[in-house]
């Protein structure tokens, strides 16, 4: 876990215009300075992200929403009395405090409190906002311990901290609240069960939408192998086909077929515990790469509770490549 003097370090980076690796429940962030532009662009820059994609701004609390956004109206007062800190991204309108460097030219701006020690001790340490995004090459499997992040970006990144293994494990759940029906704009680590419940009405979940957010390119958090998606029940045969066919196949075996005998050359087991399996995913798939695999076979869990996010990951994992 990160020491107080790491935390100070860092924070010092965010000040001189630094990028800073840092801890979240959900995906390790790729941190700057939320109004230095300059900073901002940077992040940019190392990602290989396209400037149109906004970031999402980190917050110490809601008390500090002030500058950030130009009004906060009651659904979103009611979401983030409910839910931060926690897994939960509200899109709101640009307040003065925010370049538009950091929101893809958009008059809206996203905006989190981070359920992470570490991240909290570094926003209260740096005393302002932080723009960030998952912390690895765009379109990439995101990152969940600081050793991805290494592995990934190296020196391109100033400052690492280390908080451990990230415990929700995929993105925050995006929520637009500037009109007037709020709606989903990427499902993630706040079920759209407990939404509803806060709200009392039911919420749409949109794959795009007219306000541009982090998550909506066709593919997205991708391994190098190609994913396939099949249902649960031919993961096997689909696997076995392509292993004979000359691909490195690597299985996400769903936990119905567990004991399933599987001809490839990598099974990883998905756990029968949604929350369980979020936690793993991106590490799954880092696996299966690192294990020589061009190919994985895969199945969409149920999609309730966090298996609605697990099944937009996978989808955009499987979505066409750039080079397509």
């Amino acid at each position: 876990m990160a020491r107080t003097s790491d935390i100070e370090k860092a924070a010092g980076a965010l000040r001189a215009g630094g990028l800073v690796a840092f801890p979240t429940e959900t995906v390790y962030g790729l941190g700057a300075n939320a109004e230095n532009s300059a900073a901002v662009a940077r992040v940019f820059q190392v990602k290989g992200r396209p400037p149109t994609h906004p970031l999402i701004v980190h917050i110490g609390g809601a008390e500090h929403l002030g500058g950030w956004v130009e009004d906060v109206p009651a659904t979103a007062r009611l979401l983030a009395e409910r839910f931060w800190p926690g897994p939960l991204t509200l899109v709101l309108r640009r307040g003065r405090r925010v370049p538009l460097e950091a929101t893809g030219g958009l008059e809206t701006v996203a905006v989190r409190v981070p359920d992470h020690p570490v991240a909290l001790a570094l926003l209260s340490a740096f005393g302002g906002g932080v723009a960030a995004p998952s912390a690895n090459r765009f379109g990439s499997v995101s990152p969940t311990t600081a050793n991805h992040v290494r592995a990934e970006l190296g020196d391109a990144v100033d400052f690492v901290l280390d908080g451990g293994p990230c415990e929700v494990g995929v993105e925050s759940t995006i929520v637009d609240v500037t009109g007037d029906t709020p709606s989903i704009l990427r499902p993630g680590g706040v079920t759209r069960e407990g939404l509803e419940a806060v709200l009392g009405c039911p919420l749409a979940v949109h794959s795009t939408s007219r306000v541009r957010v982090p998550g909506q390119h066709p593919s997205h958090y991708a391994p190098r192998a190609r994913v396939v998606l099949v249902e649960p029940e031919k993961v096997v045969a689909e696997a076995e086909i392509a292993q004979e066919l000359g691909h490195q196949v690597g299985v996400l075996l769903p936990p119905s077929f567990a004991d399933a005998p599987v001809k490839a050359h990598a099974v990883v087991a998905v756990p029968g515990s949604t929350a369980a399996y979020a936690r793993g995913l991106y590490g799954f798939l880092r696996e299966l790469d690192q294990r020589g695999c061009d190919l994985v076979v895969a199945s969409l869990p149920m999609e309730e509770g966090l298996g609605l996010a697990i099944a937009n990951r996978l989808r955009r994992a499987a979505g066409p490549r750039s080079s397509e």
